[in-house]
């Protein structure tokens, strides 16, 4: 019962954030999902309803950099904000609104985010 009660809080947290914060075409949002094994990202225009551009741990852009598969530790956050970073400045994505997705601001999160930050992205 604990897990559903954890589950069912991220996603109470999850809608709050979400009544506050949008993606535009000039910033879009950058939204994370963490599971038990895996990481993924995307960074989503929601007036138009577009996913513009996305990484997980389980892409292979994503095995390329990091030699391996799996989103466990925070070195596997870091290589899979290089990789959404990469793919976004590609697309011309410079500024983006963080959407923490409910999940605490710590660990895998803080460390995807700083990574982020760190390689120019702005939020």
């Amino acid at each position: 019962m604990a897990k559903l009660d954890r589950h069912l809080k991220r996603e109470r947290r999850h809608k709050r954030i979400r009544k506050k914060i949008s993606g535009t075409p000039e910033r879009p949002r950058l939204c994370i999902h963490r599971s038990l094994n895996h990481l993924r990202a995307q960074i989503v225009d929601d007036l138009q309803g577009h996913t513009l551009v996305s990484a997980s741990t389980l892409d292979k852009d994503y095995e390329k950099l990091a030699g391996k598969r799996g989103g466990k530790s925070i070195e596997a956050a870091q290589y899979l904000a290089e990789v959404l970073v990469k793919k976004a400045t590609e697309k011309g994505i410079k500024r983006v609104v963080f959407d923490r997705g409910g999940f605490k601001y710590h660990g895998k999160i803080k460390a995807f985010a700083d990574k982020c930050r760190e390689l120019g992205l702005e939020f």
